[in-house]
Parts: structure tokens; C-alpha cells; sequence
């Protein structure tokens, strides 16, 4: 049986001499306490050196990652034909066996002896010493530690972490200072207040006016606006403040001299941070802004946390208190958190937040995923995401404007049903309806005033033609007869229908008496039920209050109990301090 073992300066084969100590698993440490015992349980049989830090370095991680490097394989097939390898790495066993049909083994045993091995290293191998592995471990240690990092000046978030945080930080300090100096100088020229509503431009008109006596003689163009400035000049002559030592007044203007500098360093740390963010999330920068993004990054940790995480996660970031609020109590969830802030969500109408900071926080996934994973540094992705979240949020405001105006959804309205128009044109299908005078219906009248423009145009020499008049005369002898045989036909039915029509007011009658008692009855079941309904509300609220009441006497009781089971305890401590007095 040999054993794998990895060094900082390279690989060791050593060949287990006794195989049976190997069953004691416990007691394995004993023999390994001295140089002595330890030969006598295994012996070097082949070394491999690295040659420079670069192939150590190549080799480890490769180990890390359970994969032997091409070095590693031609020392294996070399030193360990017919043979079963220990190994400290079960799945580096494995690829072992696939890569190189060598039986390989890993359990307690092996761990022991690698322990072992480990305590007896400089023993057991010849020309390795003490002195020269330690400098070496550590090398290999430091330079692992840089591969695994990726290490690059450029590409270190924590500096945006601390960055953000004392932006914020300067921010809450300017307003507190800005406070202190308004009302510090308020009680000496109060009216300035409402004058120059800036901060930064009050700490600058303070220190260079001083006493409010001044203001007329002084020139704030640098300042101030000119309306802002003569504003201030008629309102330091009649302000009604009090006055104030000169002691006093140089202790406001050092606060103004702290006010702006603190501004100037945070324009300072912003453009600090806008640069940075430029470099390590230039496509994040080029979606949310400079501000948001590095508020996001600090918020989970990192850059690549912030890659970990899902749209879902992104979009509610900042708002988790109120996520597991409305989680707890079965409300609606938040729709975001610190993207709120956003340019995009800040241009869309309140309907629209919610669409677009979704939108928004999927694209955001995106493109820090890009950033943090990629080793280019263009922001062509963030733009081309930007420009079509923009048109997202046209189109939804344009849907709006078209409900507004009185369409569904931004579609057009549905015109009635016609059977002569085409879909999508005005056009008939059929063709017009010519006029047919044959089809008139004339009456007496209009045919006295026919005869009368017939007899005026015989007089001027016109004659209609015969067939016209004999069709109308015709049409005037049926309705005649029609209107007779009617006539006659309600003659003959008129004590019939007496009878039925006094049949028929009889049974209306009934009718509207079973309507009106049915109606009856469903009013007095109707307040009935309502009653009822009254009632079982009342009971439900006696049980209750009866409940409540039980509730409250158990609990007084239990406080009552616990307040005479302390004053016994109190009791009892006392009489046994008096007994421990009383025995000293």
C-alpha cells in the first residue's frame, strides 16, 4: 500500500511497511511520536520536486479543486503500478481511478496516518528542513490566497462600501450643522431664513456678512442672485433680531468654515465615487446611477453577492422589514426598496412604479452579473437596457393617455354591427337602394291634392298615363272592402269578448292577491332571519366578553399567586440569612 502526500516543495510517495498497525486506528498516533517508530510504519519511496512557486501554485489549486495536474499523473503511473494509492481527497481518489485505473483509498485510518505523516515530515524525507518549509508553506499559502481572490486594485468594491457609507454619513452632518447654524444666527437676523433657502449658500452669506449691519455695504453677487441680494439688504435694515457679540459671531463663522469644507470634501468623495463605480460596475452605473448602485452593492456585502441574487431580490433590496411585515400579517408586499430611487422609477407615473422598477430590477440582475463575472469594462449593455426600458415606459404612458381618453386598454373603441360595411373601410357591399314610388301608401288627402295637380296639368296640356290611376283605384276599393270585413267581424265578437275580458280581470285580480301575500311572507321571513342574525351576533359577542373576563381572572390569579410564591421566597431567604448570622 503507498500513501500520496503533498508538500509545499512537491509530491511524496511513501510505502506503508506494516499494514496491520493500520487496524488500530486509535492507537496509530503513538507510533509516529518518534523518528524510530515511524520508519518502522512507512518509508519514502519517491519524491517529486516543483521547480518554481508558478508549478506549485498550478498544482494546489488544481488539487483544491480535486483535479492532478500532468506532473502529478506521469509521477502516479511511474511510482504505482499493481499498487492500492491512500489518498487525503476522496474525490481526487476518484479521478485518480478514472484517469489512471489505480485503486485508491480514503477513510479514518488514512486520515491518521496522514496526521502522522505530517508530524514526522521533516524526518522522513531527507534535505527537507524545518527552516525551509515553513517560508515555503507560507509563499504558497500567500500566493493561493491572491489566485483565489483574483486580486486587482481596480476591481475592490469595498472601497465603494466605505465609500456610500460616508457619503451618508457627511450628509446626516452637513443638515445637522446647517440646522445648528440657522438657528444659532437665526436669533440675530431671523428674516435671512426664508430668504436664501440653501444651506451651503447661508454658511457663505453668514461668514461673509457677520454682523447683519454689514449686509448694506457688502457685495453678495458671488453669492446671491440680485433680487435675492436686494432682498436681503432691505431686510438686514428693518430685521427685528437681537444683536450679538462679536465673540459670538466668530464662533458661527468657524461653524461656516466646518459647513463648507464638509461640502467640499463630499463633492470631493462623490466624484471619488462616481469614478469608481465607472470601473467596477460601469453597466449598474449606466441603469440606476452612481448613488443607487453603490447603495445596492454595500447593502448585500459585495460585488458578487450582488450577482447571486435574483430580479426579485434586487427590485425589494432595502425593504425586507416591510416584506416580512406584510408576509406576518397577510398584506400586500412591497414593489421596492432601494431601487425606488432610480432615475427611471422617479420619471414613471405612481400606476407605473411597480412595472417599472420590476423592469428595471431584471435588467439590473443583468448587468451586474456582466460586471462582476466579465473582464470587460464597457457599459454598451447598461445603455442599450436604459434606452429600452425608457421606450417600456413610453408605451405604458402612452396606454394610459389612451384610457384616459376614454378607450380600454389603448385599443380603439368597438364600432356597431353593420352588414353593408367591410371590416376596416367605409365602403358598401351592396349597392344604394334606388327609390320605388310604387311602394307608396297614399291617403284621402293626398290623393284629392293628386287629382287637383292632375286637373292643372290637364289644363296646361300634360296627361298622365291611365294604367297609373286605375292601379291607385284598385288599391283604394281593397282597403275598402278590408276595413268592412273587419268591421263586420267585431260586430259578431262583441259579447264574446265581454265575457272573456271579464274572465280575464278576475284572474289578474287573484294574481296580484297571491303576489301580494307572497310578498308578505317574504318580508316577515326577512326580518325574521334578521332577527335572528341580531340575536346570534349579540350571543357571539356576550361569549366574548365572558371569555375575556375568564382570561383576565386567570391571569390575575397567576399574578396573584406569583407575587405570594416571591413574598414566601423573600421570607424564607430572610429567615435563612438570620440562621447564618445567628451560626457565625
Amino acid at each position: 500500500m503507498l500513501v500520496l502526500f503533498e508538500t509545499p516543495a512537491g509530491f511524496a510517495i511513501f510505502k506503508v511497511v506494516d499494514e496491520g498497525k493500520l487496524t488500530e486506528v486509535e492507537d496509530l498516533w503513538k507510533e509516529f511520536t518518534t523518528c524510530e517508530s515511524a520508519r518502522q510504519v512507512v518509508n519514502l519511496k519517491a519524491f517529486q520536486k516543483f521547480e518554481n512557486t508558478a508549478e506549485a501554485l498550478s498544482a494546489t489549486t488544481l488539487l483544491i479543486d480535486s483535479k492532478p495536474n500532468k506532473g502529478l499523473r506521469k509521477f502516479l503511473r511511474a511510482h504505482c503500478d499493481g499498487e492500492t494509492l491512500a489518498v487525503s481527497d476522496s474525490k481526487l481518489g476518484n479521478a485518480i481511478k478514472e484517469k489512471l485505473k489505480i485503486d485508491c483509498v480514503h477513510n479514518n485510518a488514512v486520515m491518521e496516518l496522514m496526521r502522522g505523516l505530517r508530524n514526522q515530515l521533516t524526518e522522513l524525507i531527507s534535505g527537507l528542513g524545518v527552516q525551509d518549509l515553513s517560508p515555503m508553506s507560507l509563499g504558497l499559502s500567500h500566493s493561493l490566497s491572491r489566485y483565489k481572490l483574483k486580486f486587482s486594485p481596480d476591481k475592490v468594491d469595498t472601497m465603494i462600501i466605505q465609500a456610500i457609507g460616508l457619503l451618508d454619513d457627511l450628509d446626516k452632518e452637513l443638515n445637522t450643522y446647517a440646522m445648528r447654524v440657522r438657528e444659532w444666527y437665526g436669533w440675530h437676523f431671523p428674516e435671512q431664513a426664508k430668504i436664501v433657502q440653501d444651506n451651503i449658500q447661508y454658511a457663505k452669506v453668514v461668514k461673509l456678512m457677520g454682523n447683519r449691519v454689514n449686509a448694506v455695504n457688502l457685495d453678495f453677487s458671488e453669492v446671491l442672485s440680485e433680487d435675492t441680494e436686494a432682498e436681503l439688504k432691505e431686510a438686514a435694515v428693518i430685521s427685528m433680531g437681537t444683536e450679538v457679540s462679536d465673540l459670538d459671531l466668530l464662533n458661527i463663522r468657524e461653524l461656516c468654515d466646518q459647513v463648507l469644507a464638509l461640502s467640499e470634501y463630499r463633492a470631493q468623495l462623490y466624484d471619488y465615487l462616481r469614478s469608481r463605480m465607472n470601473t467596477i460596475a460601469p453597466n449598474l452605473t449606466a441603469l440606476v446611477g452612481e448613488l443607487v448602485g453603490a447603495r445596492l452593492i454595500a447593502h448585500t456585502g459585495s460585488l458578487l453577492n450582488l450577482a447571486k441574487q435574483p430580479g426579485s431580490t434586487v427590485q425589494i433590496l432595502g425593504a425586507e422589514k416591510a416584506l416580512f411585515r406584510a408576509l406576518k400579517t397577510k398584506h400586500a408586499t412591497p414593489k421596492y426598496g432601494l431601487i425606488f430611487h432610480a432615475s427611471l422609477v422617479g420619471q414613471a407615473a405612481p400606476k407605473l412604479k411597480g412595472r417599472i422598477s420590476r423592469s428595471l430590477a431584471s435588467k439590473t440582475a443583468l448587468a451586474v452579473r456582466y460586471d462582476a463575472l466579465c473582464d470587460s469594462q464597457d457599459n454598451t449593455m447598461g445603455l442599450e437596457n436604459r434606452i429600452k426600458l425608457e421606450t417600456r415606459l413610453r408605451v405604458l404612458e402612452g396606454r394610459d393617455l389612451g384610457r384616459s381618453a376614454g378607450l380600454k386598454r389603448g385599443k380603439p373603441m368597438i364600432e356597431a354591427y353593420d352588414k353593408d360595411r367591410k371590416k376596416g373601410s367605409g365602403a358598401l357591399i351592396a349597392p344604394a337602394k334606388t327609390y320605388n314610388p310604387s311602394a307608396d301608401m297614399l291617403l284621402e288627402q293626398n290623393g284629392a291634392s293628386n287629382e287637383e295637380m292632375t286637373s292643372k296639368k290637364r289644363k296646361h296640356g300634360d296627361e298622365e298615363p291611365k294604367p297609373a290611376e286605375e292601379e291607385v283605384e284598385k288599391r283604394k276599393k281593397k282597403k275598402r272592402e278590408s276595413e268592412v270585413e273587419i268591421n263586420g267581424v267585431k260586430n259578431e265578437n262583441v259579447g264574446g269578448d265581454a265575457e272573456s275580458e271579464g274572465r280575464e280581470k278576475k284572474e289578474k285580480r287573484k294574481k296580484k292577491k297571491k303576489t301580494e301575500a307572497s310578498m308578505q311572507n317574504d318580508e316577515e321571513q326577512n326580518a325574521q332571519e334578521i332577527s335572528n342574525e341580531h340575536v346570534a351576533k349579540e350571543d357571539k359577542k356576550k361569549k366574548k366578553k365572558k371569555k375575556q373576563a375568564e382570561v383576565e381572572e386567570v391571569a390575575r390569579r397567576e399574578a396573584e399567586e406569583q407575587e405570594e410564591s416571591e413574598k414566601s421566597r423573600k421570607k424564607k431567604d430572610k429567615k435563612e440569612k438570620k440562621k447564618k448570622k445567628k451560626g457565625e
